[in-house]
């Protein structure tokens, strides 16, 4: 494949940024963020999940949770752009029967369907609704660092033969090396291969690996590329997009440009910060990501301002 021409990056700042903030974000940085992408050559935006209202409270999240079609319009309109839109999924936390409208009545462009190894049956039912509907449809297989080799393989040969056409490496934990990174694309492009399918990279960044990662796993032949500005996300973050978008405006990329970026990064993520929105590197993310645990006790010992690291790696080991 021209990778110039297949690589597809994709903005995750409202999704994987709002389960640091549980999505709260004021309209004003949402549009301002929809005009960055724009401006910066981002092929889609993924602007927050697709979850159950059933079984997540409404009153305790932000409308990002939920991304209902009039509030996607209200910020895009009928999105008459280059831009594509995007939403994740969950299998078994979303009511996709019902909330996924046709794409014919929707603004969204994209479901991106997420899925553990052990929920791989929900995920071909749901990735099947979707594309039934007239929608692009990916899937993000999770917590990957903790699979089996041939559990990985079965569930990806299961979901390359579904209407998904995007398999995504997704390093939950932050717990990759290069090394294993490059084993785990490797996997995944074989699969890909054999099925017409396209491999992407979302990763977290508990080792500071993100960006290096997210760049050896486009080497390798991945083409679906996740950032988020700033690298706001869960936990340590990911792989930051001002970053992966200069790179490969220096690789000759000529779509892509880091530049607009800046004043979006100076005025909204900073704003975030001050207002006391916390997310990035720090000890804590390191030693779960060195233990290949889910960072939930890190962000645990974040919230309550603690200082004792020697204390919390006998806790978590």
């Amino acid at each position: 494949m021209d990778q110039k021409s297949g690589i597809k990056i994709v903005d995750a700042t409202m999704r994987d940024g709002g389960l640091v903030n549980d999505f709260y974000f004021e309209d004003d940085l949402v549009r301002a963020l929809y005009q960055t992408n724009l401006a910066t050559g981002v092929d889609y935006m993924e602007f927050g999940y697709k979850a159950s209202k059933r079984m997540f409270d409404p009153a305790q999240n932000g409308k990002w949770k939920y991304c209902d079609d009039e509030n996607i319009r209200a910020i895009v309109g009928e999105n008459q752009t280059n831009l594509k839109i995007a939403v994740m999924a969950d299998v078994g936390r979303c009511d996709y029967h019902e909330d996924f409208l046709p794409k014919s009545e929707s603004p969204i462009d994209m479901i991106r369907v997420a899925t553990y190894l052990d929920t791989v049956d929900g995920a071909v039912s749901m990735i099947e609704d979707a594309a039934k509907k007239g929608y692009e449809v990916s899937c993000n297989v999770m917590a990957i660092s903790k699979s089996e080799q041939y559990d990985l393989r079965n569930a990806l040969e299961t979901l390359a033969k579904t209407q998904a056409s995007v398999l995504y490496v997704v390093d939950s934990y932050g717990a990759l090396y290069p090394d294993q990174a490059k084993r785990l694309v490797d996997t995944y492009l074989d699969v890909a291969a054999k099925y017409g399918k396209q491999v992407g990279m979302h990763a977290h960044n508990n080792l500071q690996l993100a960006f290096s990662n997210t760049m050896l796993a486009h080497e390798l032949g991945a083409t679906w590329l996740d950032g988020t500005y700033d690298a706001m996300g869960r936990g340590a973050g990911n792989c930051a997009m001002e970053l992966l978008l200069g790179y490969l405006e220096k690789k000759g990329y000529e779509k892509y440009k880091m530049a607009p970026a800046l004043p979006f990064l100076d005025r909204y993520m900073e704003g975030l910060k001050r207002k006391g929105v916390v997310w990035g590197y720090d000890t804590q993310y390191l030693l779960t990501g060195l233990l290949n645990q889910h960072p939930r006790a890190a962000i645990k010992f974040t919230k309550e301002g603690r200082n004792d690291h020697d204390a919390f790696l006998r806790e978590i080991e």
